[in-house]
């Protein structure tokens, strides 16, 4: 994927989605030892970064695929962004989520007109459901983070971070699937100035630490984190991305990820979910190396329970 495609996707996508604000705190810089910048996608449409991915992979369809519509399998986001892209864009979204999924994400997916099926809280209940609505609509399917449009999408959160903040010397994500990482780092390699991505990522989750490790997309056996944004695993679009361009990715504990979030909530006030604090959590783990530097971190998303919140 190379700087033009990214430049022509977010020309595409910018009637779709908001430029997101960016939040300083020099009480948290004091913390960090450095200069942070939050790239608040909390503010995204639908509430996270997946609207940009989501908004570009529908654009770049055939108007024969569009008529069909579009499938994808999430608990989480991604089926937010979807329905909410499709909606924007006249598109039909079948959505297919684990019956266990939170009942207020089950709603949003309605409420942005999205056709929800439910089925088996298992990955091949999942598929089997996604393929299913393939044949019987010739619906086109879009995944999450394992998709090259979706990547490009993910990538302008960082790409409009750098517009304005052109030398910074790192950027921070959470990594769970993987698409705004390989987003991030794409952005961060063609538009900074030597600009660096590291990765956070739960220990629960480590997938992504320990596939960049072996050189192969590693699974994860547990999933027992607060992170619930993160439990996905790497893909075969995204993987050769960060293998080329992530500089390392960190692990943190469940109560780093918790002490940071709250930090998130007092300090910038603003409302953001357990993934996106994984970002900040790996800047504390990494104080040393990271002394002095003017660092981007992508909040991203807001999307959270507040009445099960961890503080």
């Amino acid at each position: 994927m190379h700087k033009q495609q990214l430049i022509d996707c977010h020309e595409r996508i910018k009637p779709f989605i908001h430029n997101t604000p960016v939040l300083t705190s020099r009480l948290i810089d004091e913390m960090a030892g450095a200069h942070l910048f939050f790239k608040c996608e909390n503010f995204q449409r639908m509430g996270a970064f997946k609207m940009r991915g989501a908004a570009n992979a529908i654009m770049q369809l055939s108007d024969e695929q569009k008529k069909n519509g579009v499938v994808t399998h999430s608990s989480g986001n991604f089926a937010q962004a979807l329905s909410l892209s499709a909606q924007s864009l006249g598109v039909k979204a079948y959505i297919v989520m684990p019956s266990s999924a939170p009942q207020v994400k089950k709603d949003a997916v309605k409420g942005y007109g999205g056709i929800l099926i439910e089925c088996e809280p298992t990955l091949a209940a999942r598929e089997r459901e996604s393929d299913r609505i393939v044949n019987e609509h010739g619906a086109t399917f879009i995944h999450p983070s394992n998709n090259d449009h979706v990547i490009l999408g993910q990538g302008t959160a960082c790409k409009e971070l750098l517009e304005l903040y052109p030398d910074l010397d790192y950027v921070v994500t959470p990594v769970g699937g993987g698409g705004l990482i390989a987003g991030t780092a794409l952005a961060a390699y063609y538009f900074g100035n030597d600009c660096k991505v590291i990765g956070g990522e739960p220990f629960e989750v480590d997938d992504a630490y320990r596939s960049l490790q072996s050189g192969k997309i590693e699974t994860n056996t547990t999933t027992n984190t607060i992170a619930d944004g993160l439990k996905t695993q790497l893909g075969d679009r995204n993987f050769p991305i960060i293998q080329k361009h992530v500089e390392e990715i960190v692990r943190v504990t469940e109560e780093e990820i918790i002490a940071a979030m709250r930090l998130i909530w007092e300090r910038l006030k603003i409302v953001c979910e357990p993934s996106s604090a994984v970002a900040l959590a790996a800047i504390f783990k990494k104080k040393d190396e990271l002394s002095g530097k003017k660092i981007g971190v992508i909040i991203s998303g807001g999307n959270v329970d507040i009445s099960a919140l961890p503080f």
